[in-house]
């Protein structure tokens, strides 16, 4: 398994012990559950840092989680939902040693009306993940 993809099934499974369904890659399904939904994306690598002797690749990889809510109290459980990411990630920043530093940015909410039924509370929130590796396919 390569490092990025091993640092990635590492925050997903730091996401996956939260109390909300945790789905990686998924589209978003039909029915948001009622503890909340995380849909984690693995997102770009981006152009990394080089240094030579020895040759190495300094990533500030951009991955996503999606949060969704549903319910009437939204407000309040989207807040509970975005400060359990945000402990489950304080609580080690480097995902086991695999990366050098998980720092997750600020979400920007929205209200998703759904017809027929009570509004979404919903943000994507990004997610970078600084790692260095010697091969930039590994």
């Amino acid at each position: 398994m390569s490092l990025r993809e091993s640092i990635l099934a590492a925050l997903n499974a730091r996401l996956s012990a939260l109390p909300a369904t945790n789905l990686r890659g998924e589209v978003l399904p039909e029915r948001v559950p009622a503890e909340g939904l995380l849909i984690l994306r693995d997102g770009e690598p981006g152009e990394p840092e080089v240094t030579l002797s020895p040759l190495i690749y300094h990533y500030q990889h951009r991955a996503e989680i999606e949060a969704v809510v549903r319910g009437t109290d939204r407000d309040a459980a989207f807040d509970m939902l975005i400060a359990s990411i945000g402990m489950a990630l304080a609580a080690d920043r480097t995902l086991g040693g695999l990366c050098d530093w998980v720092e997750a940015k600020a979400p920007q909410p929205v209200d998703l009306p759904v017809e027929g039924a009570a509004s979404l509370k919903a943000a994507v929130i990004p997610v970078v993940l600084h790692y260095s590796t010697t091969d930039p396919l590994g």
